[in-house]
């Protein structure tokens, strides 16, 4: 089975949130994984980027760890009407 889209996640977050609201937009398929609310049990997040930070975008071998980032790459890669997101 391949992997697709996953989301590290925590609800609490904005920019999470951003990025949830962006995939519902696009209309895209992705496994959501909440993580833990204290950063330093992240390990999943810290073992991919280096950091304890979310949200963090895997698409298959792509890695993406900055809200602007992801956002600008979901618009980029599959929106179809090429409208750049909002900065946040």
């Amino acid at each position: 089975m391949e992997a697709g889209l996953i989301l590290y996640n925590l609800e609490s977050c904005p920019e999470c949130r951003a990025i949830r609201e962006k995939l519902a937009e696009l209309e895209l398929t992705y496994v959501c994984v909440n993580v833990n609310a204290v950063k330093a049990k992240r390990d999943q997040v810290f073992n991919l980027t280096g950091q304890h930070s979310v949200p963090v975008l895997v698409d298959g071998g792509k890695i993406l760890s900055s809200t602007d980032n992801i956002l600008e790459y979901l618009v980029e890669t599959y929106a179809h009407n090429g409208i750049k997101p909002v900065k946040y």
